[in-house]
């Protein structure tokens, strides 16, 4: 499933195409995804001018002159893919890999965006359909029990050294699933916990209730390097992750830990092999050599 970097470099690259665009030609083919289409959705769609484009967590929010909020959430497998009207994908700038255009039986949603006096065509695919759009007025967003239990955005300024500590002095479970529960810190997955832990070096079976304040502060650093590198590489194209333009990120190729079990670790000195355990039935992979504290 798509992690929050995966979001958030579809955000970016929908961003120039979308923000401030009008909305027109809005086409379903098919009456669902994980979820029925909301009542209307195409005509509440159409006309409409996206006034800006946001992400909470894993969750793609467009905000709309309607006074609504077109969410979506990109399952395991749902792609944006950003095209002029003769079909010919729009590159983004970064370092990526181009990934094979999906097959046409998995689009879902086509709209027409204008902007600028250019009029470019968005298509969804999903071939998993675990994805879901919703059209909620904000004050019902922010009702919904799947939204207002999110935790701490990582890349704002609420994640600091003082808030992961108070956060998680008080309880017991290791590090691992702490830095996993949704309701504490929002749209963290498996890969990049796993990357962060590593880097500071921190044993994922350590108790909150036993981070220290410098390693909270320690820990707070790594989240955030290890997300922001990801998001400048594009994600991470494993499965079938691929951004706006098409192309598939690369962050895959600068794992540390993930997917590395019975590898040499790769931090400079250390001897140990990396390790693979599990944590609330997710895979964890960690360097029992270093990562001890």
């Amino acid at each position: 499933m798509p992690e929050l970097p995966e979001v958030e470099t579809v955000r970016r690259g929908l961003l120039p195409a979308l923000e401030h665009a009008r909305l027109s030609g809005v086409r379903l083919h098919r009456p669902n995804l994980r979820y029925a289409f909301p009542e209307g959705f195409a005509a509440r769609l159409e006309g409409a001018e996206i006034l800006r484009l946001e992400r909470r967590a894993k969750y793609l929010l467009f905000y709309l002159d309607t006074q609504e909020v077109w969410v979506t959430h990109l399952g395991m497998t749902g792609r944006f893919q950003v095209s002029d009207i003769d079909g010919q994908s729009l590159p983004l700038d970064g370092n990526y890999y181009h990934a094979l255009r999906p097959d046409p039986k998995h689009l879902h949603v086509q709209v027409l965006a204008s902007k600028d006096g250019v009029t470019r065509l968005i298509d969804f695919y999903d071939p998993r359909r675990f994805g879901f759009m919703l059209l909620l007025r904000p004050d019902e967003l922010y009702a919904q029990g799947w939204y207002k239990g999110l935790g701490l955005e990582p890349l704002s300024d609420a994640l600091s050294a003082d808030a992961l500590y108070a956060l998680f002095h008080p309880r017991r479970p290791p590090l691992k699933s702490l830095l996993m529960d949704q309701t504490l810190i929002s749209g963290l997955g498996n890969i990049y916990v796993c990357e962060a832990l590593w880097r500071a070096g921190l044993s994922p079976d350590l108790p909150g209730d036993q981070l220290s304040h410098a390693k909270a502060a320690e820990l707070t650093l790594a989240v955030r390097e290890v997300l922001e590198e990801a998001v400048a590489a594009g994600g991470s194209s494993i499965s079938d992750f691929a951004s706006a333009s098409g192309e598939l990120g690369y962050f895959q190729h600068r794992f540390r830990v993930y997917d590395r079990e019975d590898e040499a670790c790769l931090r400079p000195g250390c001897a140990g092999t990396i390790a693979r355990k599990t944590h609330s039935g997710r895979s964890t992979f960690y360097c029992p050599a270093c990562q001890k504290s």
